[in-house]
């Protein structure tokens, strides 16, 4: 069995954090897709611009999504921790499996 990770942050800074990671990962992301995207449906001429602005109306969204998802994620895990009182791969397959049930549900009403 593999030793605890001691590098992460403790629980409630680590929330924030991953909040953080999730965004920064999800703009990027969503900016380079968007950006192909936005290339390969505007007009010949307008290609650039129909680009960028496919970026600045998508990427915020694609990267608050990403946050939304991080940050239940990281508060699962945490109160599965406080819960445990250990640290272990099962916090993060608990955590991972309710994240994905609470967004269902969110997103199915």
């Amino acid at each position: 069995m593999g030793t605890p990770e001691t590098s992460r942050e403790p629980c409630p800074d680590r929330i924030l954090d991953d909040v953080g990671g999730a965004f920064g990962m999800g703009v990027v992301g969503g900016a380079a897709f968007h950006f192909l995207k936005g290339i390969y449906n505007s007009p010949k001429g307008e290609r650039l611009a129909g680009g960028s602005q496919a970026v600045r109306m998508n990427a915020p969204r694609v990267g608050g999504s990403f946050a939304v998802w991080g940050g239940l994620f990281s508060t699962f895990d945490c109160t599965m921790v406080y819960m445990r009182q250990k640290e272990d791969p099962w916090n993060s397959i608990i955590a991972g499996a309710t994240t994905g049930g609470l967004l269902e549900i969110w997103t199915s009403t």
